[in-house]
């Protein structure tokens, strides 16, 4: 099981640019410059590793999309000249926005619990669905998850359960909010913009019922990772708390679904939402906790590697990296 795979933790590199023995005298144009030439962009991290207490936790990129809008799906309430300036002011492009996509890998009490399933083989072909691949980067078999838990059950959170039609983690067992698995299982409360989701749950998360545990708030998924109800994102979404030895971490799930545009602007509605006014109220009460609380958050649409705190400053909340 997961116990022999270790967590060492991952060492920081230093890099230092040195000029080439013998390298050519730098053009003033950069753009023809030989030297400039032979410098290649750094990689992107995918797997970021952090210890909570007795538990071990890794943050795994999925992928990311870039999307060509930011209205919708976001700030749906203001003016283009409204996004804009509130994109310049962030230093953020503004037409456009990256969607990225962060399951958690937590290692607790011989347990190893994995929070969502990215988007599997679905989105292969559009910069995502590379969760069995960061987890053997990180040392994992997809058969060492003993248990996979959902935040809800939009596509880039259940769709990785499956793969070929057999289910992706062999030995897991399944825990998911009661409320999120019957509003999908009936479907008269889903949105018609959700249908071709719904067949997504009836496909891959309805026949695993007999291998899940249904959770109500405040439900104990092993000791030390307790459920919260989030709802309004989807009907019945939930959130997750990790504590040990008096440290804390809130798997969000989509609470916010961007650290600008919805986590500083909690009160404009999100198309994302299958309930915009109930997500309203969710994010303005886990905001104002997570705030109070000092709580570090892991959020599976933040900037990766998906892990900081929230502050509130003159009133606007303001995400902080970790």
């Amino acid at each position: 099981m997961a116990e022999a795979h270790g967590f060492a933790p991952t060492p920081s590199k230093r890099f230092h640019l040195t000029k080439p023995q013998n390298s050519p005298k730098l053009d003033p144009n950069p753009n023809e410059s030989p030297w400039m030439e032979q410098l290649p962009n750094p990689p992107r991290a995918t797997i970021h590793r952090l210890t909570l207490g007795q538990a071990q936790v890794i943050t795994l990129l999925d992928g990311a999309q870039p999307r060509d809008s930011i209205n919708p799906p976001f700030l749906m309430d203001k003016s283009p000249f409204e996004i804009e300036t509130i994109a310049k002011d962030q230093n953020l492009a503004p037409g456009s926005f990256e969607n990225s996509y962060t399951p958690t890998l937590i290692h607790l009490n011989g347990q190893v619990i994995l929070i969502d399933t990215g988007l599997g083989a679905a989105g292969r072909g559009a910069h995502a669905g590379q969760l069995k691949t960061r987890l053997t980067e990180a040392g994992f078999a997809p058969t060492d998850v003993d248990i996979v838990a959902f935040t809800h059950c939009h596509p880039d959170h259940i769709a990785g359960v499956l793969e070929d039609g057999v289910p992706t983690f062999a030995n897991a067992r399944y825990v998911i909010g009661r409320r999120e698995f019957d509003a999908w299982a009936d479907g008269t409360e889903i949105p018609p913009q959700r249908a071709q989701n719904r067949e997504l749950f009836l496909r891959t998360i309805a026949p695993l019922a007999p291998r899940m545990t249904f959770l109500e708030d405040t439900q104990t998924v092993v000791s030390g990772l307790v459920s919260q109800t989030a709802f309004g994102h989807s009907l019945g979404h939930m959130m997750y708390r990790l504590e040990s030895d008096g440290q804390a971490l809130l798997i969000w799930g989509d609470v916010t679904n961007h650290f600008v545009y919805s986590l500083q602007f909690p009160d404009s509605p999100v198309a994302f939402d299958d309930d915009q006014e109930a997500a309203k109220e969710t994010r303005k009460r886990v905001l104002d906790m997570v705030v109070t609380d000092r709580l570090l958050v892991s959020g599976h649409h933040m900037p990766f590697p998906a892990l900081g705190h929230v502050e509130r400053t003159a009133g606007q909340y303001r995400w902080i990296p970790f």
